[in-house]
């Protein structure tokens, strides 16, 4: 991808992203993504892109006082410490895209609509993102057997053709990728933090070359662990996703719950199977009693096709909202 970043995409990270640099905490006064989408709409009413917040003209008053001129300013005015995160960005091989551009993520654009992120960092073939796949999450504590099970479980993703696609935490989701990979599969990491150094990790190196793998984030690269983080990219894992597949969980707690939950009673973005553990996984009975669909373990790409596509036929699709402007068109 050609890393360099259009001008409605810089606007849009000097006004969400905290460009962390160094030790640099994070800036006070970022545009939430509420508040962001607010200001997009307004730009969109004046016939403006956030590319024209960067050479601002007489009508810039009316536009930045729902947010405060002085705040926008000072967000604008950050352009030195931009460049100096796009150099850092670089070094690490990585790509930036915003809403603003036509190789935004279209899964994650039109489902998630309102909620999509302002912003993507990512490593690898973007080009990925549109192809669809499994979706397999769980928890990062696991066993040899199941770690062995769930590596099963991408090599046979690899084998129907369908990329796998996870948050690239370790436990399950390291595993599933990781199988899926070793089968000369395809695979996509949706990381809640620390995508700079899983950018440059030896392990990834071959895969990123080669274009199997594409790591991505909302988040910025250097960003550490934070729990809501976790729990807010699960959505944009299954938005990716032709189908999910839960292969343990606690009950009633933590984020793979979570992100079942919003699956299953909220968003309903394609079918979400749930490894039948007999009642073993208390996590697992739960959903399967919530509406998660039994996993059949499929043991060839033949069947893990017919099974998607069965389930895939009743499933309930992302109900109708309100669209957001894309300024997709650059100036």
């Amino acid at each position: 991808m050609n890393p360099e970043l259009t001008p409605n995409t810089q606007a849009t990270l000097l006004l969400t992203a905290p460009l962390i640099v160094g030790r640099r905490a994070e800036p006070a006064g970022l545009l939430a993504p509420r508040e962001y989408n607010q200001l997009a709409r307004v730009l969109q009413e004046n016939e403006k892109e956030p590319a024209d917040l960067l050479e601002p003209g007489d009508w810039f008053a009316a536009v930045a006082e729902p947010f405060g001129r002085d705040r926008l300013e000072a967000l604008l005015g950050r352009g030195f410490l931009l460049s100096q995160a796009i150099e850092r960005w670089r070094a690490a091989t990585l790509w930036v895209i915003s809403r603003a551009d036509a190789v935004y993520p279209g899964r994650i654009r039109s489902l998630l609509k309102t909620q999509a992120p302002p912003v993507f960092y990512g490593c690898g073939d973007s080009a990925l993102l549109e192809k669809g796949g499994l979706a397999v999450v769980g928890s990062r504590h696991v066993d040899d057997a199941l770690r062995e099970y769930t590596i099963n479980i991408g090599a046979l993703a690899a084998d129907a053709g369908r990329p796998l696609i996870s948050g690239a935490a370790r436990g399950i989701d390291q595993s599933a990728m990781t199988g899926a990979l070793q089968a000369g599969g395809e695979s996509v990491g949706v990381m809640a933090d620390s995508l700079e150094r899983a950018a440059l990790a030896p392990a990834h190196r071959e895969p990123l070359h080669d274009g199997n793998l594409v790591l991505m984030s909302p988040y910025d690269p250097a960003a550490g662990f934070n729990v809501g983080h976790a729990m807010q990219r699960n959505k944009m894992i299954y938005a990716l996703a032709d189908a999910g597949l839960v292969v343990n969980s606690d009950h009633a707690k933590g984020g793979t719950w979570a992100g079942a939950i919003e699956q299953l009673e909220k968003f309903r973005f394609g079918p979400l199977f749930v490894r039948d553990t007999g009642g073993e996984n208390k996590g697992c009975a739960a959903l399967i009693r919530q509406g998660g669909i039994p996993w059949p373990e499929p043991s060839s790409a033949t069947e893990l096709e017919a099974a998607i596509e069965s389930a895939d036929a009743a499933s309930v699709r992302y109900p109708e909202q309100e669209t957001l402007p894309l300024f997709v068109h650059e100036k």
